[in-house]
């Protein structure tokens, strides 16, 4: 058996530190801490695979647009907790030229990233309806976003889309939603970690199914017209971005600056509730709060108590985002393609030496290539491949976190460098070696 790239004694002692039980569900946290720590201590050059951090440059005209603004003097004042009537404005436009839906500027609200904007879409969905504070997860996901269901005190329930693919979806939704007690159902499209894309049948049938039970979808679009096998970067022209506003009204699109123009640092996105949405009380809103509709009371009560606004200066970056991108002047979607190209070299070196893809297709279609893949190796468990890893200085986490019933792990793109490829190549032919098949 040939030596491995980290020292194996180094490397129990530092994950016997944080005395987990299951390697495998170790947070993204503490896999990111495990694997800096065995950098420092051995020296060792590690390929992190286990943060969704972009791994590009920022969109320079969000950029400029955020210096000039501070330059003005902004970051004195306040902003208006229903944001910048720029931004708002040109979100709405941005909305309609990649997606061809119709919001308000009234309803696309920014918040503090996608995070702040489903924890206060879970939290406002949970209080409309006496009874009905449960959130309903379409698997694999985004693992945080149950631990912000956990933090607020309410309930979830989730099933992996792995087996309920087209027409099956319906019966599986049939029988998560029938007991009355679901208030939101949530997916990430492109999916987060499978990259699975829900197909116009599958948001029909989601969107049918939500309505025979009064249920609100949150569509979590952090990466947004990441589906690089469609043409979906030209403004005001088909393709557009597949999404449920097309079949329902009951519906809160989460649109992320982190992803698609790399601007995580400075946590800023927008929700956007539907016109009709926005709109509609419910008994349970007039009860806690003596009146509004869900979007009054998503702003001026529930985000008002998180965070009383969002970056003023932020705001100005995205409204300026927003904008070049629908004038057709900021091509956002090729600057993102790169996370494609990764994905289908790393792809092809992990096949080479004996992994698979877990999530291989999307329905009749071979995946796409984008910012996460997912990787298994035979006869071996998620968490046992993804601790096995960490001795050869690859770090990922398992799938088990973001509620998939398959075993494997979940690899992002975005921190691979270029030297990088060589070196994952030389190392998994010493791992594929250490492990015949």
């Amino acid at each position: 058996m040939k030596e491995t790239p980290i020292d194996y004694a180094i490397a129990q002692e530092v994950i016997g530190q944080y005395h987990l039980p299951d390697f495998g569900k170790a947070t993204i946290r503490e896999v990111v801490a495990i694997a800096s720590e065995l950098e420092n201590r051995t020296g060792t050059e590690f390929i992190h695979m286990e943060m969704g951090v972009p791994g590009l440059q920022p969109a320079q005209v969000g950029v400029e647009a955020e210096i000039a603004a501070l330059q003005k003097g902004i970051a004195s004042i306040y902003p208006n907790i229903n944001g910048l009537p720029e931004l708002k404005e040109q979100a709405s436009r941005f909305i309609k030229a990649f997606i061809n839906i119709d919001i308000a500027p009234e309803g696309c609200v920014p918040v503090t990233g996608s995070m702040q904007g489903t924890f206060a879409s879970f939290l406002t969905a949970g209080q409309c309806t006496e009874g009905r504070d449960t959130i309903l997860f379409i698997d694999p996901g985004f693992p945080v976003q149950k631990q912000q269901v956990t933090v607020m005190g309410y309930r979830y329930v989730t099933f992996d889309a792995y087996d309920y693919r087209g027409e099956k979806l319906r019966d599986k939704l049939e029988e998560m939603l029938e007991s009355g007690e679901v208030a939101a159902l949530i997916y990430s499209n492109p999916n987060n970690p499978s990259w699975i894309c829900l197909t116009d049948e599958e948001l029909q049938i989601i969107a049918e199914m939500a309505r025979k039970y009064d249920v609100i979808v949150i569509e979590d679009l952090a990466y947004f017209a990441m589906d690089f096998r469609k043409s979906l970067g030209k403004p005001f022209e088909p393709p557009y971005q597949p999404t449920i506003a097309r079949y329902t009204d009951n519906y809160i699109l989460q649109i992320s600056g982190s992803k698609a123009f790399s601007y995580a640092g400075q946590r800023i996105g927008i929700t956007a509730i539907s016109d009709k949405l926005y709109h509609r009380a419910y008994p349970g809103l007039t009860q806690r709060y003596g009146g509004g509709t869900f979007g009054t009371v998503y702003i001026h009560r529930v985000l008002y108590a998180l965070s009383s606004g969002t970056s003023h200066s932020a705001q100005y970056a995205l409204a300026a985002m927003f904008k070049a991108a629908a004038d057709g002047t900021f091509d956002f979607v090729s600057e993102v393609q790169e996370y494609g190209r990764r994905a289908h070299r790393l792809k092809e070196i992990f096949t080479r030496h004996g992994f698979h893809i877990v999530y291989d297709h999307d329905l009749d279609e071979p995946i796409g290539d984008g910012f996460y893949f997912t990787i298994g190796y035979p006869g071996m468990t998620g968490s046992q491949l993804m601790q096995e890893l960490i001795y050869y200085g690859v770090s990922a986490i398992s799938l088990s976190t973001t509620g998939s019933r398959q075993e494997g792990l979940r690899a992002c793109t975005s921190f691979i460098k270029d030297n990088q490829y060589e070196l994952l190549d030389r190392r998994l032919a010493i791992f594929e070696e250490n492990h015949p098949l």
